[in-house]
């Protein structure tokens, strides 16, 4: 374990294991725990790490549908409209984006007739001049990071 490369492999053991506690991690750095201690409130406040959340299965708890919705609106309300999705409890992200549209934003929602309730309601906007929604047929890969390089690890 070289130091140069302590960072990324502190990261990608969170990845492999967010819950895991600050002697394991010593153990498998081979470093000391105050040596991961140190790093690990670096990188805290650095922003790197941004914080520990549990990966939820919305499928499991009874959000079935996932939307994906395309939005084009007036410039000088994209930010009122990005902030209104963003503060949305069922939009998991939202983005501003270049191409046909403005705004992607994608969502979790019980079933269908939920998801249409909240997108009547969320695209009721005269300032969105446009919108496209598509229905999520098969989720392959969702919420997945991916590790950092790791010095000269390839």
């Amino acid at each position: 374990m070289t130091y140069e490369t302590l960072d990324d492999d502190l990261v990608n053991e969170l990845l492999d294991n967010g819950r895991a506690s600050l002697r394991s991690l010593a153990e498998e750095l081979d470093v000391s725990v105050t040596t991961v201690s140190n790093h690990l409130s670096d990188l805290e406040d650095e922003g790197v790490i941004e914080g520990y959340t549990p990966k939820v299965n919305y499928d499991a708890v009874g959000y079935d549908v996932t939307a994906i919705m395309q939005l084009k609106a007036e410039g000088h309300a994209l930010p009122e409209i990005t902030e209104t999705l963003r503060d949305h409890r069922q939009m998991i992200s939202v983005y501003e984006v270049t191409g046909d549209y403005d705004v992607i934003a994608i969502g979790k929602f019980e079933d269908t007739d939920d998801m249409n309730d909240q997108i009547k309601t969320l695209i009721t906007d005269p300032d969105i001049n446009q919108s496209n929604t598509s229905i999520v047929l098969n989720t392959v890969a969702e919420n997945e990071q991916f590790e950092l390089n790791a010095g000269d690890e390839e």
